[in-house]
């Protein structure tokens, strides 16, 4: 063996043996010379333990010189929860303990108090790791109070990512001024928008105003008003009374004015620090650097670089393309990603993943699935959600406020269409069934608009393509249906833009079409649209930054071997709305072979470019 690994696997059997002897000496009450009272409860314990695990207790049992103080043998200990006390020393003894979400943090200041290393680092990795929305505002604040700057930059740093969420909540209005600062006034605020800082700290402002309008100069340092669209600035915060009120912050405002015209103040020279050497950077004018007020600083947040994006998710990756800069990036790898998949990115720009056949490992006997997964953009990985029921596919997704609708489609034990929709809550995190479609289809298209849901097109199960369109209005449970298309069709494109419906290629008795019409929601009524440049099926339709894209699908092709036969497109068109017409943009994406396609908003300042 290894003299290292021998020597490891030594010190981990002696260190086990160790703990065990140590437990067993508590639990038999033997060689105990110290008891901790706390109320009516009584701890035993070992000075010699207590003293080697907590610089507290070395000192309360032994002088500097080392010898041991005659304090007798009871040690009463204040404000402490006794529940609390007895977790932290048999945690001394055993090294187990059961941190929970309700225990953790008063585990952690009592850890502290007592200057109890080995406890207090477990809680610091329990609660990094366990940051949520609920909590983080929280773990930052106990960051700051115990002084644990790895926990308090951690939960700022996700506070950052969430900020707009965070900042709704009520516990936000209850931050000192400095915990608000640490939290603005830096450059990694995933906000799109300055407006989302502004309104933050107003809402904080007011509610404590008395006191917090005193606050409000030093807080304008970390607002940064050249962000602004110089209308709000006039607008909003010209026009807000408690701003109007402090003479100070008029003056500030007029900078700000003059700097939205061009006029920028005198910079002020920044202090050398001590023993910062003197001498001019090439660039650099003689003389300190010079810095603008907090509040004119211009450099943009790290939300700021949001682009309008074709996502492209197939069983390896999720690439986001910008047609406009020709520029791929690695949203996420996707190795758990099934093939046949659908996809759907919600107007609250969520994307989730709904297809393959799910098999419980752990419980074979339970019924098939659907995998269910959701994007997490910032941590550029997929959240596994709970399994779709009713395991299909050919089917198709829509939404309603915070639901989500799995239409149709074919069952993948019986191969039989299906009428049956699966509802999921993602707010409740729980699948159920909803409303069943007036007839059985598969191939068919959803698209989701004005809080209606639109299924259109497919297929019977006589394998006829159809034209019908149904809405399905989950406040009244009903599905109702709606003017037909002029084409029957299935495996098809289908988005909503500008206020219509498109749909375009797909597949029917005749074969492949290039056929394209828009439904109008306002007059129900359909019109023949733009013909698609060449007859597809299963054409990946969106769309993103008011633009129009239509991306790979299959068409009939001659074959590498000289036959015709149906092959994959994995070209990207865009429709040219002034000349009514398809333009070719990119004659082969790789990325998209085997894709579903979404427009979605992503930044790209978070992701690997390709």
């Amino acid at each position: 063996m290894d003299p290292k690994a021998l020597k490891e696997e030594l010190r981990l059997f002696q260190s086990t043996l160790l703990q065990d002897g140590l437990k067993e000496l508590l639990n038999e009450n033997k060689f105990v010379d110290c008891t901790l009272k706390i109320g009516d409860r009584s701890f035993p314990c070992h000075r010699l333990i207590m003293a080697a695990c907590s610089p507290y207790f070395r000192e309360l049992f032994f002088s500097e010189d080392g010898k041991e103080k005659d304090i007798g043998k009871e040690v009463v200990v204040d404000d402490v929860d006794p529940n609390i006390m007895d977790m932290i020393i048999q945690y001394l003894y055993s090294a187990e303990i059961d941190l929970t979400d309700d225990n953790v943090q008063e585990i952690f200041a009592v850890a502290n108090r007592f200057q109890i290393p080995s406890v207090f680092t477990v809680c610091v990795n329990y609660l990094q790791k366990k940051l949520s929305l609920a909590n983080c505002l929280a773990v930052f604040r106990l960051g700051l109070v115990l002084s644990v700057p790895r926990l308090a930059i951690t939960a700022r740093d996700y506070i950052a990512d969430h900020f707009e969420t965070v900042a709704a909540e009520e516990e936000f209005l209850q931050l000192a001024t400095h915990e608000l600062l640490a939290l603005i006034g830096g450059d990694t605020l995933n906000v799109e928008k300055e407006e989302v800082v502004y309104e933050s700290v107003m809402k904080w402002v007011r509610s404590d105003k008395v006191k917090r309008a005193k606050s409000l100069g030093e807080v304008f340092e970390c607002i940064r008003f050249r962000l602004l669209p110089e209308k709000y600035f006039r607008e909003k915060v010209e026009t807000d009374d408690i701003i109007k009120a402090d003479p100070e912050l008029a003056k500030k405002l007029q900078v700000i004015k003059d700097a939205f015209g061009g006029k920028l103040p005198e910079a002020k020279k920044k202090e050398k620090m001590e023993g910062e050497e003197e001498g001019v950077e090439e660039g650099e004018e003689e003389g300190e650097e010079e810095l603008l007020p907090g509040y004119l600083n211009d450099n943009r947040r790290l939300g700021m670089y949001g682009r309008d994006l074709i996502v492209m998710i197939n069983d390896t990756a999720a690439v986001a393309y910008d047609v406009g800069e020709n520029e791929c990036f690695l949203a996420a790898m996707a190795e758990q990603i099934p093939k046949n998949h659908v996809s759907l990115c919600t107007k609250k720009n969520n994307l989730y993943i709904v297809g393959g056949l799910f098999v419980d490992e752990e419980n074979k006997d339970s019924p098939l699935q659907c995998y269910f997964f959701q994007l997490d953009s910032l941590g550029a990985e997929w959240r596994a959600m709970p399994p779709m029921p009713s395991p299909r596919c050919l089917f198709n997704l829509g939404e309603y406020e915070n639901l989500l609708f799995a239409i149709a489609g074919k069952d993948l034990q019986t191969n039989e269409s299906l009428d049956s929709v699966m509802c999921y809550d993602t707010d409740k995190m729980k699948w159920s069934e909803t409303k069943k479609l007036p007839l059985r289809i598969h191939g068919h298209a959803v698209v989701s608009h004005n809080k209606l849901v639109y299924c259109i097109g497919g297929k019977t199960d006589d394998n006829k393509a159809i034209n019908k369109m149904f809405v399905y209005n989950h406040k009244q449970s009903e599905w109702r249906e709606l003017a037909a298309m002029k084409t029957p069709r299935a495996m098809f494109g289908a988005v909503v833009h500008k206020g219509k419906i498109i749909v375009t290629g797909g597949v029917n008795e005749e074969g492949l079409t290039a056929l394209a019409e828009a439904y109008d929601f306002g007059t129900n009524k359909w019109d023949t649209f733009t013909e698609f440049p060449q007859e597809r099926s299963s054409v990946n339709l969106l769309s993103t930054g008011g633009s129009l894209y239509a991306v790979g699908g299959f068409a009939i092709v001659e074959l590498e071997d000289k036959n015709i036969g149906p092959s994959e497109i994995t070209d990207i068109w865009q429709y040219e709305e002034d000349k009514k017409a398809w333009s070719g943009m990119l004659r082969e994406m790789r990325y998209a072979s085997g894709s579903s396609c979404v427009g979605m908003r992503l930044n790209a300042a978070r992701m690997p470019k390709l």
